[in-house]
């Protein structure tokens, strides 16, 4: 279909293109001078040889002569027809004599043999997604991809980074094909498996057209661009999401055409670098690579563990970006500067690279990247960067604005550590995953909205997702780089539960408390682990682990291995199997239990959360006092336009200054409406006083100034009661975001102000059925004055105030001090309390159930 016919594509993707290229730090391989604080200067004045063979793969020495590197890359193997010798060149570079495969790595457990609990935040999380990535259309996904390789092209094209004049068009489509994968993997969902087979099919087409082993949504001249080093948006950054999506679709689906596809399109960047070295010089190649590309020694590595073909291995190699490796092979905390997520999926490769090749270097390059990113770099939450980029070390509190946190640096970060953690089984590598899967990615969801989520995740005070930059995305007109490991992470949330030990004795570990099932095939076991969800009036995580063995089959021993959080305690933690008490170690240890497992076995644990505050990565004085406040692994944050003040007073914990909110108090919550068949208000706070404004929708900064919790005279059987139990009582309406503070009257004819609590009669107000006699309708009449109602026009704006019946016209009267009771539009979320502060108090809620509203993540304690 002509482009005539289609939707007018948005002009805004035009400057979007400006916002979002990645002019990072410089990093090259060509440097003018030597400086003695470069990483070059001292490999050439440092007399370990040893070290030298390490680092030289990673950082050439001789800043105008390409022939250090050259010469690990014969020029008669260069020439040959066959293209470059992987295994020549890797003998020549590292002098390696043959891979030393790292033993005794954890291997994660099958996303096939996993299944979420559906009533879990997590499989809540995964179906939104699901229902995302069954509603987007096939003939819309790959309206690109035909264009490129002169098909007809039915259908209109999306709109956003997918659309036809974007030159990252085609990205969105190799995520889709992983999370897709993945996802069928995860749930088994016909009806997706057939879509994705469907877009593989034609982008197969597409590829045998071109002939060449090209495939993309952009012509492959974009790459002339790139070797001549002009400004061209990040096409290799293009090509790997789509080559690990096609490599996704035979690793998780099996699709066998999939994996023809990637290797014939690696056939073809192989091909296209070795032009590009042989006409220039690998200097030349290596500059090319100072922008966005994503990470194609990730899944170059990946392929050639699938293929052992030498000519994936020497791609990969060429992607691995000396200039960056090689500050962190020196272990220079070096990356302030650099645009991260053009960085983190290098990291990633070069840890494919250790699980490969078994080369220590880049085991320490892993641990050392994520351990400067962890300790001077992230948030509370878990995340990095600010604007793209990383900051100075240990500067967080000047980073705390809308744009902090990109979504896509927290989805790689997560994979950074699972490989961490399956080298070392170190806890703190599974806490991280906890604490930024919980708070770094499934914030970004807008509830259970299909196909609404964020790119940035705003860290400010006072912020609100809605109002960042890029603010929410839409389903048709987005498909940002954090649209696409969006839909990955929420596709592939079971993968880190559970991960394996083989062995005499084999062994699983469980290193997050998901509800979910699991089958252990070569344990021979079944699991299915329960918890309880969380909630702040109950400060205990309880979990129930039950185990089922295979039938026909022989019992073996083996061990389960439980994470128990480094955020619990000691006091009050406990452990059975069966009934019978456990012995607990220490949080921040795997509780271990070996045996030959029975049908029916189930432990149980039973692990205190406490509240604790941590201080932001700064090691200015002056902001010593800026602490985010944890409850266990969930990141809480106050309702708040840009107060942050709390108010400890010398308390021995937080617990002292944080008060739980019952599960009750939601029965509490109302909102007062007038409605009519053209207009729907309602009751609202505007900063201090009280006015009509238009209904608001759930999520919103408006549902929570529309939201008041009832207070009864008489508190001692509130707890059974909803709102229209209160009908008769006396009560106080407390504003939802800002626990103790109520509405107050001053007298006849006086509008309602918002104030602090102080249990007088000008605060109370007897709930009444309404005066006009309609269904739902409710009238509050002032305890102190007796006759005079809440009342206001029925008009958009109008000012609440107190006016006394006898003094206006009995049915007109009626009519303004009556409203409709309605349940509260706005709710608490299970993990709900109550912040004492110096001036107020706030409403604490964790950060994954904010939508719209404006919250502060930073605290002054």
């Amino acid at each position: 279909m002509s482009l005539m016919f289609c939707n007018m594509l948005d002009l805004v993707v035009v400057m979007l293109l400006f916002c979002d290229f990645a002019w990072s730090k410089e990093c090259t391989n060509v440097f003018p001078e030597l400086s003695s604080h470069t990483v070059r200067y001292q490999l050439q004045s440092t007399n370990n040889q040893t070290r030298i063979n390490e680092i030289f793969p990673l950082y050439y020495l001789n800043p105008t002569d390409s022939s250090t590197w050259t010469n690990g890359i014969p020029r008669k193997v260069l020439r040959e027809d066959d293209g470059f010798d992987g295994n020549i060149m890797h003998k020549n570079v590292i002098d390696a004599s043959g891979f030393k495969v790292p033993k005794g790595l954890l291997k994660e457990l099958p996303l096939r043999n996993v299944r979420l609990g559906s009533n879990s935040i997590y499989g809540r999380a995964q179906q939104t997604n699901l229902e995302y990535l069954l509603m987007l259309d096939v003939d819309r996904l790959v309206w690109s991809f035909r264009k490129t390789a002169s098909v007809p092209t039915p259908g209109c094209p999306y709109g956003g980074w997918e659309a036809p004049n974007v030159e990252l068009r085609g990205h969105f489509v190799g995520h889709y094909l992983s999370a897709s994968a993945q996802m069928w993997a995860s749930t088994r969902n016909e009806t997706l498996r057939k879509k994705m087979s469907a877009v593989v099919s034609v982008l197969s087409d597409c590829q045998v057209i071109i002939g060449t082993g090209y495939l993309s949504a952009f012509p492959s001249d974009f790459f002339e661009r790139v070797e001549a080093l002009k400004p061209v948006w990040a096409p290799y950054y293009t090509i790997h999401k789509i080559m690990a999506g096609l490599l996704d679709q035979y690793l998780f689906a099996n699709d066998t055409r999939a994996l023809r596809m990637v290797k014939w399109m690696a056939d073809y960047f192989y091909k296209q670098v070795k032009t590009v070295i042989l006409k220039y010089t690998i200097e030349r190649h290596w500059q090319s690579l100072n922008e966005e590309t994503g990470g194609m020694n990730d899944v170059l590595y990946r392929l050639y563990y699938v293929t052992k073909n030498s000519s994936h291995l020497m791609l990969a190699h060429l992607f691995d970006k000396p200039c960056f490796l090689g500050i962190l092979a020196l272990k220079a905390d070096d990356i302030s500067g650099f645009h991260a997520n053009t960085h983190i999926p290098i990291v990633i490769g070069s840890q494919q690279r250790y699980e490969i090749t078994g080369e220590p270097l880049y085991r320490e390059i892993g641990m050392f990247f994520m351990d400067i990113v962890n300790s001077s770099h992230a948030y509370a939450t878990g995340g990095t960067s600010v604007s793209e980029f990383w900051s100075e070390p240990n500067r967080q509190a000047s980073n705390l604005r809308t744009e902090t946190e990109e979504s896509c640096t927290t989805y790689n970060m997560l994979k950074v550590a699972r490989h961490l953690f399956r080298w070392t089984k170190e806890m703190a590598y599974a806490d991280y995953y906890e604490r930024a899967l919980t708070n770094g990615v499934l914030s970004i969801q807008r509830g259970m909205e299909p196909g609404v989520m964020i790119y940035m995740l705003p860290l400010g005070h006072g912020q609100s997702k809605a109002m960042s930059y890029h603010g929410w995305g839409t389903l048709n007109n987005s498909f940002w780089c954090c649209y696409g490991t969006g839909i990955e992470s929420f596709s592939k949330l079971g993968d880190s539960i559970y991960f394996e030990e083989e062995g005499k004795v084999p062994g699983i570990y469980i290193i997050q408390y998901i509800t979910s099932s699991v089958e252990w095939e070569s344990g021979h076991l079944s699991l299915i682990q329960q918890v309880k969800p969380i909630v702040s009036w109950d400060n205990h995580l309880a979990i129930a682990l039950t185990v089922s063995t295979k039938k026909k089959t022989n019992a073996i021993s083996s061990t389960l291995n439980l994470r128990i959080p480094i955020w619990s305690r000691s006091d009050g933690a406990m452990a059975a199997l069966n009934d019978k008490p456990l012995s607990l170690p220490s949080p921040g240890n795997f509780l271990s239990i070996t045996r030959r497992w029975s049908s029916k076995d189930v432990i149980s644990l039973m692990l205190p959360i406490s509240i604790r505050t941590e201080a932001i990565k700064d090691d200015r004085p002056e902001y010593a006092s800026l602490r985010a406040v944890l409850y266990g692994p969930y990141l809480l944050v106050g309702l708040s336009s840009g107060d942050r003040d709390i108010s400890p007073e010398a308390a021995d914990s937080p617990s002292e200054w944080m008060t739980p909110i019952p599960a009750e108090y939601n029965s509490h919550l109302i909102s007062l409406s007038k409605e009519s068949k053209n207009l729907k208000l309602v009751f609202a706070k505007f900063k201090t006083v009280i006015l009509l404004d238009n209904l608001p929708k759930p999520g919103t900064n408006y549902s929570i100034y529309a939201t008041f919790r009832l207070i009864p005279k008489n508190s001692k059987s509130s707890k059974t009661l909803v709102a229209k139990d209160f009908i008769g009582e006396s009560v106080m309406l407390e504003s939802f975001d800002h626990p103790g503070m109520v509405v107050t009257h001053h007298g006849d004819n006086e509008i309602l102000e918002v104030k602090a609590a102080s249990y007088q009669s000008s605060s109370f107000f007897r709930l009444v059925k309404g005066l006009d006699k309609k269904k739902y309708s409710v009238s509050l009449e002032s305890e102190s004055r007796k006759g005079c109602f809440i009342h206001s026009e029925h008009r958009l704006g109008a000012v609440v105030k107190l006016k006394c019946e006898a003094e206006s016209p009995h049915n007109e009267f009626k009519e303004a001090a009556s409203f409709r009771l309605r349940d509260g539009i706005s709710k608490y979320d299970p993990i709900s309390f109550v912040a004492r502060g110096r001036t107020r108090n706030f409403l604490m809620q964790p950060i994954y159930s904010i939508r719209d509203e404006n919250y502060t993540v930073y605290f002054n304690i």
